[in-house]
């Protein structure tokens, strides 16, 4: 097995296990993210979700295990997730054709895309989001190992994309819920 493919079918156990930890079940949240992740690996799911969607992102792991985990602050906030969902509303619409410029092409010869990041990165650090810098840094890690061959598949994927707009959307159903 490439380490690949092995990073693909652990990464997606460990998503599923995360996913889990999104259902009502109030303190048995984390123990139940612990077990599906554990259940989904040997079990075939995980391959089976590997092979459906694909590696997904080292970003998305990361904010995966961020739940897990049980950190807090989530590192996806609102300012985040918005970042997220823009990015994916420009990218995905040209990379699949929409334009004559395709960005996906940027991720095999990454120099200007890595040029954007290092402007990125100290604006993080003056606004104090090192989880973002460490996520950002486990993604360029992930690519400079050779499991992603494009470094946008390291940095971004639908489900992330999906995630960050359901965030979106759960914030925005917060605020507009009445007070009693």
């Amino acid at each position: 097995m490439t380490a690949s493919a092995l990073y693909g079918w652990l990464a997606q156990a460990l998503v599923f296990g995360a996913v889990l930890t999104l259902l009502p079940l109030g303190r048995w949240r984390r123990p139940a993210g612990f077990i599906g992740a554990a259940i989904a690996t040997p079990s075939g799911l995980a391959a089976a979700l590997h092979g459906f969607f694909g590696a997904p992102s080292a970003t998305l792991l990361a904010v995966a295990l961020w739940s897990l985990l049980g950190s807090s602050p989530s590192p996806l906030s609102k300012t985040a997730a918005g970042c997220i969902v823009a990015v994916g509303a420009v990218f995905y619409p040209l990379a699949l054709g929409l334009g004559a410029f395709d960005p996906y092409g940027l991720g095999y010869q990454p120099w200007p895309l890595l040029g954007v990041l290092a402007i990125a990165a100290p604006a993080l650090w003056r606004a104090g989001r090192i989880e973002w810098l460490l996520i950002l840094a486990g993604g360029l890690a992930a690519y400079a190992l050779g499991i992603f061959a494009n470094l946008w598949d390291a940095l971004i994927d639908p489900l992330l994309v999906a995630l960050a707009i359901g965030a979106l959307l759960k914030r925005g159903s917060k605020q507009k819920a009445p007070q009693p």
